[in-house]
């Protein structure tokens, strides 16, 4: 089995700390000698993907009216002890979507959907797209404001709230928009609990209309939009991307069937949140192009997730590099091969538990794979290397980048430059009719994803924000965002490289790093947030320091770091670096303290106010 992303680097031309894997034409060749029984699979995925058109009359629904006509009793999808053949699947898709259609719900309208992992979300999905309307996928851990802001980005013309979240959707209820109020619906977990008085239940509404095919699923075209994915707002209000019938079917091609190389035999457990991207293109495109199976747990459990799996007997997983984290983190058991997992696909696996994971579970094939939400291209590990996140066969390019400027480096002559093999820059991918960017609800931040005059006059590429480097014969791995990587000491510092190392210490379960300004200081210092497997006051800080001056060149050593009982994530795994950033090393913001390395010290020590001062005053050496 395989691996998912690749080693990061320094985030610049320069030596990066830990030397990239390159990929090399031996590796390829022996890894397609060996895929060599599952390559009618992988031409089938090929062709589908060259049978890909913006202007077909093809879309989501229409491939699963096909599947429940082909495979009715197949078993689509499993949650929990309930389960769905393709035929009842689209059954129930085709109930909501007609009465979705009574409420005037038509091709480009969007509706916001509001549920936690189950069956209902799936149906809510597949019935808004076999209308030619737009999923909007709320995430179903905002509230207040944040939610607010997401709706709004939207403008849904009605919401379908599960019972799961109606706590949240009552921080906005009084502030959401006039036609809004009247088009809540409400759908039980399990029937649970009793409908709200001005909620509308909507599996009663639905289970009233007729489970034929609508019309207007033949009519959608692959370029029309399907979902709006909301970025997780890591540094900022989330921005809503497009994702269009025409990149999904392109996931379904290329990761499922020709990178993947699912069978309608194979079974995918889904425990990441389906208002992302990894669990509602990525898995579900990948299980219905090959007319599998997709098996969803309610959330994410370290404790549970095997015995999910087996039960399921799931032969596939969704990840995010965190999870796979969490899941090693976990104590060893006896039965930790003892399941059927054959290949697992995600991104952010990072390279220091890439082989300790692949050994302790016994994994196949890692398909590390790179992309965004509002990314027009994915590289995927299809040929099963390691440490890599693929292989990408449309334009790109990895070109020099500027940490001070936080930009792309021009020359002279006003265009950029490509890196050389095994160096590190910023990648970016063209935009063209083949390869549009669908970009997002708002007109300026799609603007501000694009560069133009790049390498020609008038040509035009999407800035994708991150740090790769480029391993040869069109492989890349990641490195780092732009925002993150910050310089220190004349040198750019890969904030990926530095948490990996710290995470290889006994005794640190994560670890979030980020440049913080000191007064009369050029640059800024690293400082690290740690969360701590045991005690933190048996935290051995002299081998820390000496792990860290082992490992790391002195700059990129963090001059700060601080102890949290854990870390602030998104739901799916994202480390939120915004309030860090803020807090700093300020001591009458950071609870717990800080520790701090001065200049030729031999140990971490505690940050006093007289150190601060100091500090501040720029009279201490770093």
């Amino acid at each position: 089995m395989n691996t998912s992303t690749t080693s990061a680097a320094a985030a610049t031309n320069d030596e990066p700390m830990l030397a990239p894997r390159e990929v090399t034409l031996g590796n390829i060749l022996r890894q397609l000698i060996a895929q060599t029984p599952k390559l009618p699979t992988t031409l089938k995925g090929l062709t589908a993907l060259i049978r890909t058109k913006p202007q077909r009359q093809r879309s989501i629904g229409l491939l699963l009216e096909e599947l429940a006509a082909q495979q009715p009793e197949h078993i689509a999808v499993r949650y929990e002890s309930i389960t769905y053949s393709y035929g009842e699947l689209n059954q129930r898709a085709n109930q909501l979507a007609h009465y979705l259609s009574s409420q005037q719900v038509r091709s480009g309208d969007a509706v916001g959907i509001m549920l936690e992992n189950r069956p209902e979300t799936l149906i809510a999905v597949l019935a808004t797209v076999k209308l030619g309307a737009i999923a909007a996928m709320m995430n179903t851990s905002q509230r207040g404001e944040v939610l607010l802001h997401s709706i709004n980005l939207v403008t849904p013309k009605l919401m379908i709230c599960g019972e799961e979240v109606l706590e949240h959707m009552s921080t906005v209820e009084s502030q959401l928009p006039v036609h809004l109020a009247t088009q809540l619906y409400y759908w039980r977990d399990h029937g649970h609990a009793d409908k709200p008085a001005h909620y509308q239940d909507i599996e009663t509404l639905m289970m009233q209309q007729p489970d034929n095919n609508p019309a207007t699923t033949r009519q959608v075209k692959m370029h029309q939009p399907c979902y709006y994915i909301f970025t997780s707002g890591t540094t900022g209000l989330p921005k809503a991307s497009v994702m269009s019938h025409y990149r999904w079917h392109k996931s379904m091609a290329g990761m499922g069937l020709a990178s993947m190389k699912l069978t309608k035999h194979d079974t995918l457990f889904v425990s990441l949140p389906l208002y992302h991207n990894n669990a509602l293109t990525v898995s579900l495109a990948a299980v219905l192009g090959a007319g599998g199976c997709i098996a969803i747990a309610r959330k994410f459990s370290v404790r549970r997730f095997w015995d999910d799996a087996r039960r399921h007997q799931a032969t596939a997983f969704c990840y995010i590099g965190e999870l796979c984290r969490y899941l090693l983190n976990h104590p060893p058991q006896d039965n930790d091969r003892d399941h059927n997992i054959r290949v697992i696909v995600g991104n952010g696996l990072r390279p220091d538990i890439w082989m300790a994971f692949k050994q302790r579970f016994g994994i196949d094939h890692i398909n590390e794979f790179y992309g965004a939400s509002e990314c027009n291209l994915v590289f995927t590990n299809a040929f099963n290397l390691d440490k890599t996140a693929g292989v990408c066969p449309l334009p790109y390019r990895v070109v020099a980048f500027d940490i001070d400027a936080d930009a792309p480096k021009r020359g002279d002559d006003g265009y950029m430059s490509r890196v050389d093999r095994g160096e590190t820059g910023l990648l970016i991918t063209a935009v063209n009719d083949k390869q549009p960017f669908e970009g997002y609800t708002d007109a300026k931040a799609t603007e501000k994803k694009l560069l133009r005059d790049v390498f020609q006059p008038g040509d035009c590429w999407f800035n994708t924000g991150d740090l790769v480097i480029d391993q040869g014969f069109r492989h890349i791995a990641f490195a780092d965002r732009t925002g993150d990587t910050f310089r220190w000491k004349g040198e750019n510092v890969a904030t990926t490289e530095v948490e990996s190392i710290l995470m290889e210490f006994p005794g640190v379960e994560h670890a979030v790093v980020y440049g913080v300004e000191v007064p009369h200081c050029d640059g800024r210092a690293g400082m690290a947030s740690l969360t701590l497997k045991g005690d933190d006051s048996a935290f051995n800080w002299g081998s820390l320091t000496r792990h860290l001056k082992e490992k790391l060149p002195a700059y990129a050593i963090p001059v700060f770091i601080r102890l949290r009982p854990q870390e602030q994530v998104t739901g799916t795994f994202k480390y939120r670096k915004v309030e860090l950033k803020e807090e700093a090393y300020h001591l009458d913001k950071v609870d717990g303290g800080v520790h701090w390395l001065a200049a030729k010290a031999d140990s971490y020590r505690p940050l006093t106010s007289s150190d601060e001062q100091q500090l501040e005053q720029g009279s201490v050496a770093l």
